[in-house]
């Protein structure tokens, strides 16, 4: 998908880029696919806000996305790709041989009128979803299991695929888009291809109202507050951070303190991590 520019007849919209939506063939979503969507604006269930700056924005429906892909054998044509308001990636309207329809991840390439197929006969071609030990070692592949049979939850967004480097045993070895080397369960699926609208990371919001249409408010930085208001706060002029490293409002360390507990669980499975360490 191709990147619109706008005349600059004021100056945000000199630097605003956006979508030209090349790709998007029905412009309307299937009715029986979509759900109310509420807003919480950051807020848990006590009403308190757990994520800051969230609020406002337009109105959503959600559409059903099928991540699992577990009707086998029964081919489905596409009827459409379709915008998204909830995923930077497009999506795709499919229709199966006995009429049921479902909304998938639409992969570069996709278009209307094309076969796809779930299952561990269906051909590794773009759009099918496949077990990784049907899949050859090389391919590009998205919307990626971790547990078999809960469905994809790895690479889903805008321009991003995964390879599939090694399978051996009861296990598949992927590269994924931050380069973490991960071993898979190998009867896990995955659909073939890269996803689509790559070109969604280029785009210049412009201006602070367009956030805000997004449902994001405005954030203040730390270093512009006062010191009763945030660590980096007071001095005078532009000052430095004051302190060993980055905090949020509340003192607790920012920006790198890595999060991951010592122990967990998968940490067999990650064979390097994307900084390059390998996990002992």
């Amino acid at each position: 998908m191709g990147i619109k520019k706008y005349n600059p007849y004021t100056p945000s919209r000199r630097q605003m880029t956006g979508s030209d939506f090349s790709e998007i063939t029905k412009h309307e979503p299937e009715k029986s696919l979509i759900v109310s969507k509420k807003k919480h604006s950051g807020r848990n269930n006590q009403g308190k806000i757990t994520v800051r700056h969230r609020g406002g924005g337009n109105r959503k429906k959600y559409r059903l996305i099928d991540f699992k892909r577990k009707k086998d054998g029964i081919p489905a044509t596409v009827l459409g790709i379709e915008y998204d308001p909830n995923r930077t990636a497009n999506i795709a309207l499919i229709c199966y041989a006995d009429g049921e329809k479902a909304y998938i991840l639409a992969p570069e390439g996709l278009t209307d009128g094309m076969k796809v197929m779930n299952g561990p006969e269906a051909e590794v071609r773009i759009g099918n979803c496949l077990p990784l030990s049907e899949i050859p070692v090389g391919t590009l592949i998205h919307n990626i299991e971790l547990h078999p049979g809960k469905g994809g939850q790895l690479v889903r967004s805008a321009g991003n695929s995964a390879q599939l480097m090694a399978k051996e045993g009861k296990y598949a070895t992927l590269r994924l888009p931050s380069g973490e080397m991960r071993m898979v369960p190998i009867n896990a699926r995955a659909s073939i291809g890269v996803i689509g609208n790559g070109d969604h990371n280029l785009i210049n919001i412009g201006k602070a109202g367009r956030k805000r249409h997004m449902g994001i408010r405005p954030t203040v930085r730390g270093s512009v507050m006062n010191p009763n208001d945030h660590p980096h706060g007071g001095g005078e002029g532009r000052s430095p951070i004051g302190r060993p490293g980055p905090s949020t409002p509340w003192g607790t360390p920012a920006l790198g303190l890595k999060t991951r507990k010592k122990n967990k669980q998968s940490n067999k499975l990650i064979v390097r991590r994307r900084d390059g360490s390998v996990i002992k």
